[in-house]
């Protein structure tokens, strides 16, 4: 149902050039194939780096047969490259970058930041993915330095009614769990924080390090976010971390809090000045010279292997364990 009424619709605008997801999704698999089909450009984007996903030999092989086939890639950032170089050629895949931004504007504000609020916060689903449990063990330490900063948590999630359960079997005095709230209200309660955390297992991104950047917060991340490698210049403008070590975790989240108002005001600007280079306009133009270049290009030619892979496959990704850490 969904190739059928995909199809009719791209026949009927008939597109010089489709952007779409990844072909391990249905949008790019089947946008792929009409493109091929009808001698159309192909754009792929995508976020996830190859070597967080893993697969046997011949699935890799199949999807990087497939996936060479496409006229250009958007990443993340040129932090992405090495990776996918390795697997798909830049003679015949123009990379290009910019694709993970937000509407800054949404998230900033007039009026000066102020570092009195004395409250870390994190925006992140209570699912096990996202390793607040690990967060709320070092929380414990940070408690037991410094008996004036509080955790705020936005969201919600499977896992609300076990993480407020080793909150209070911690004996955790100053965690507030907010829960789902509006997204309009976010901005807000970045503004009024002194500083973001993320302590996830893996993020493929994560869109919410540059909201709260774009608020004028420092940023506490794991290392096993994909963004921090792009946004996060450790020590200038917050602290990294492995997701597993607590006690890291914790020095880190107190080496913040004790940093004077002067230099948490310091990292405050070196955010807004690191994410004022992923905006919407970056973006646009990235596409527009993108299109240029490929409008100037001849149609790729397939080869008989890539051809039946390419009508065989009409893409069937599982999203149901993103939310769990994998073995």
């Amino acid at each position: 149902m969904i190739k059928e009424v995909l199809f009719s619709k791209l026949a009927e605008i008939n597109p010089d050039v489709i952007v779409a997801g990844s072909i391990v999704f249905y949008s790019g698999a089947l946008g792929l194939r009409w493109a091929k089909n009808n001698n159309k450009k192909f754009i792929m984007f995508d976020d996830a780096k190859p070597s967080n996903v893993k697969r046997n030999a011949l699935v890799q092989q199949v999807k990087d047969t497939i996936t060479n086939q496409i006229d250009a890639l958007w990443l993340p950032s040129k932090d992405y490259e090495e990776e996918y170089a390795a697997l798909y050629s830049t003679a015949s895949i123009h990379f290009f970058y910019g694709y993970n931004c937000i509407d800054n504007d949404l998230f900033k504000f007039k009026q000066q930041k102020r570092f009195n609020n004395r409250k870390i916060i994190c925006v992140a689903r209570l699912v096990p993915i996202k390793n607040l449990d690990n967060l709320l063990k070092a929380w414990k330490t940070v408690e037991e330095k410094s008996d004036l900063d509080t955790l705020v948590i936005l969201g919600d999630g499977t896992l609300n009614s076990q993480l407020t359960g080793l909150r209070d079997e911690l004996g955790l005095k100053r965690v507030e769990f907010v829960g789902a709230i509006p997204n309009d209200l976010i901005p807000q309660y970045l503004f009024d924080s002194d500083a973001f955390i993320l302590p996830s297992w893996s993020e493929s991104w994560g869109l919410v390090v540059n909201e709260a950047m774009a608020a004028g917060l420092p940023v506490l991340l794991s290392n096993k976010v994909n963004a921090a490698e792009t946004l996060l210049i450790d020590g200038l403008n917050g602290y990294s971390f492995p997701p597993s070590d607590i006690q890291a975790m914790s020095e880190k989240i107190i080496q913040f809090v004790q940093l004077s108002t002067e230099l948490k005001e310091k990292m405050s600007a070196t955010s807004l000045e690191i994410i004022d280079s992923l905006n919407y306009e970056n973006m646009g133009n990235q596409l527009l010279s993108t299109l240029l270049l490929l409008k100037a290009m001849p149609v790729k030619k397939k080869s008989f292997i890539a051809n039946f892979l390419i009508n065989f496959w009409d893409g069937r990704y599982n999203t149901q364990g993103w939310d769990t850490v994998g073995v």
